[in-house]
């Protein structure tokens, strides 16, 4: 082999590894930190980039990108005395690589730590109840911590979550019984105030039928009312227009006497004590319609008949002493009042028939008799 190939293949090794330690590609959202023996020197940014070969070399590759750094459960206690168990999720971004590599060792741990820290100062001046209902209060709480401890170490915290809050297993059983016991609570005052709408609705529906049924019974006895005063009006004006003969009234009032015990509810029926004067008149009204007709003279026997028939008459009319009332049952009273009635208008009707027939005149005894 040629000793000048030699010397030559060497140089061109060193040229080539010269040139690659010179040349530097740096990936998009990457950061790479230079140092020149062993000092920072600068930050190479995505792309190409060239290097001094041996004098600089790379400390950190970071990542720009937002990362997700999700904690282990961490047992916080709270202001009444309980522990709990809260694991957080944070998202967080560098915004400087020469800080998140010089100004802080570990910044993943860091950022741990001291969300821990803050986590507890924040729930020991809650109580369990105001821990598990303010988790946005703690948010903004620990956000606002964190972004300023980690903003001179190059990063921004975006967001903090806290992912589970987990009581003690006796704690978690006395909040089931007390949200059941909330619950029944809650459908027993529902049950109540819908029981209590439908009684109020019911007595309201109550309310308005009494007084519809109110203002039409109301209505039917004035429709009634005046139906009646008006029929008892127009009698009235017909009686009095047609000048009515006293017979007539005082018959219609012995018609009128059997109608009072139709009744199924009447078992006690007074007679009045009118009723013989009724009688009379219906009696003396035939009789002056018999004596209407013709005079004619008189004889002795007539005279005799007639006093006969008077006096029969007078026996055959029923006298009921007006200051005295008749108890009777009123079925019986009404048939009875109805049959002396009946008895006195026929007794009247033949004896005026008997008025109004010619007379045979007596023959006189002759002095042969």
């Amino acid at each position: 082999m040629d000793p000048v190939v030699i010397p030559i293949l060497v140089a061109a090794l060193v040229i080539v590894f010269l040139v690659a330690s010179t040349v530097r590609i740096v990936p998009q959202a990457r950061r790479y930190n230079i140092e020149r023996f062993g000092r920072y020197r600068r930050t190479l940014q995505p792309g190409l980039n060239l290097v001094l070969p041996v004098a600089d070399r790379i400390n950190t590759k970071l990542d720009v990108r937002e990362q997700v750094y999700s904690s282990d459960p961490r047992p916080v206690i709270t202001e009444d005395n309980l522990v709990v168990n809260i694991d957080t999720v944070l998202y967080y971004q560098i915004t400087d690589p020469r800080a998140a590599a010089y100004e802080v060792a570990d910044y993943l741990q860091a950022i741990d730590q001291l969300t821990v820290t803050t986590l507890r100062n924040v729930i020991g001046s809650m109580d369990l109840e105001e821990t598990l209902t303010s988790r946005e209060e703690i948010n903004s709480r620990l956000r606002a911590v964190l972004d300023d401890a980690t903003g001179k170490w190059g990063i921004r915290v975006n967001r903090v979550e806290i992912k589970a809050i987990d009581p003690p297993h006796t704690i978690k059983e006395a909040m089931e019984k007390q949200m059941r016991a909330e619950r029944d609570k809650r459908a027993a005052i529902l049950h109540a105030e819908g029981e209590r709408q439908a009684k109020i609705l019911t007595a309201e529906g109550t309310k308005q039928k009494d007084i519809l049924e109110a203002q039409g019974t109301q209505q039917a006895m004035i429709l009634r009312a005046d139906g009646e005063a008006k029929a008892v009006e127009l009698v009235f004006q017909a009686v009095h227009r047609n000048n009515a003969d006293p017979k007539i009234l005082a018959y219609k009032y012995l018609e009128t006497l059997p109608h009072l015990a139709s009744s199924d509810n009447n078992t006690f029926w007074v007679i009045p004590g009118e009723l013989t004067e009724a009688v009379r008149t219906v009696t003396r009204a035939f009789g002056d319609e018999s004596t209407a007709g013709p005079p004619h003279p008189a004889q002795p026997g007539e005279a005799a008949g007639a006093d006969d028939a008077e006096a029969s008459h007078e026996t055959r009319v029923p006298q009921l002493d007006a200051a005295s009332t008749v108890a009777l049952d009123a079925a019986a009273a009404a048939d009875e009042a109805g049959k002396q009635a009946a008895a006195a208008v026929s007794d009247a009707k033949a004896e005026a028939e008997a008025a109004k027939s010619p007379q045979v005149p007596r023959r006189g005894r002759t002095s042969d008799d």
